[in-house]
């Protein structure tokens, strides 16, 4: 057990460098003790100077999409740092096959246990950067018997896309998941909208039907028809089956999809920094 003065020195370590209890303990070791030492270990080593780029923000960074034949299961991840600069170094693309496969071996049930998974190949990853990196978000999934699965990459990485098909669909595959990545739909059809998305939709609606001159004193049905129809007309357009078709937009997706006899069961859309807000000083 740490007596009271090693506890001192590592929180004062901490204080100074940023750096985590352990590398703090295993830098005042090293040093014997000597608080200037263990400073210019910890910077030496590049842990202070990337525990002090820690409350940047990391908003670049690439997505990657495998589809392991082998198994049968799917990945799609982002792995997120703070310049275009370093997502495009052979480090950090080597980070993203690492941490892809680590994950698709050990298939953690949560984010937090990702992090924890792939934390040795980051620390390792980020001292050599120089930067802030960050596993932003993952999903596996696993088809049922007779699906099949479709992806596509679009600028190197920048937006991600994996598609899961009822059946075998060679005409489909790759155009349906390059849809998905340039028209960015977030459900499959009308049935699949959330009860609060479509919550938050309707009460839009409620108020530009309230506020619509032309429509004061008409019956409480027809104001609530309106309302439902105004709902939808804005769900629509991110909804996968409404969407027009990006190969022949004079079809839906939906209708192509029964034209070839096959349904989406499910998609994913990752997006490098999407959500992600700057602060006025890194942009």
């Amino acid at each position: 057990m740490a007596s009271s003065e090693e506890i001192a020195l590592i929180k004062a370590l901490r204080e100074r460098t940023g750096a985590g209890i352990m590398d703090c303990k295993k830098a005042l070791i090293e040093t014997g003790n000597d608080i200037e030492k263990a400073v210019d270990y910890l910077r030496e080593k590049g842990i202070a100077k990337q525990a002090k780029r820690a409350g940047r923000t990391a908003a670049e960074g690439l997505t990657n999409v495998h589809i392991c034949e082998k198994c049968g299961k799917a990945i799609v991840l982002e792995i997120n740092c703070e310049t275009d600069f370093v997502a495009n170094s052979d480090t950090f693309k080597n980070l993203l096959e690492s941490v892809t496969k680590c994950l698709m071996q050990n298939e953690p049930a949560s984010l937090e246990e990702a992090k924890t998974l792939t934390a040795q190949l980051f620390t390792d990853a980020a001292l050599a950067v120089g930067e802030k990196l960050e596993l932003r978000r993952f999903e596996i999934i696993h088809p049922a018997e007779g699906q099949k699965f479709a992806s596509y990459s679009h600028m190197g990485g920048k937006i991600g896309t994996l598609v899961l098909l009822s059946k075998p669909c060679e005409a489909l595959e790759k155009p349906l998941a390059m849809h998905i990545a340039a028209n960015a739909p977030i459900y499959i059809s009308l049935e699949d909208v959330p009860a609060a998305d479509r919550a938050r939709e309707r009460a839009i609606a409620e108020a530009e039907v309230k506020d619509d001159p032309k429509l004061q004193g008409k019956p409480e049905a027809m104001l609530a028809n309106i309302i439902e129809k105004k709902t939808d007309k804005a769900l629509q357009t991110a909804c996968l089956v409404l969407q027009d078709y990006l190969l022949d937009p004079s079809k839906k997706v939906g209708q192509v999809l029964k034209e070839n006899g096959v349904s989406v069961v499910k998609f994913v859309r990752y997006q490098v920094g999407e959500g992600i807000v700057k602060t006025a000083e890194e942009e």
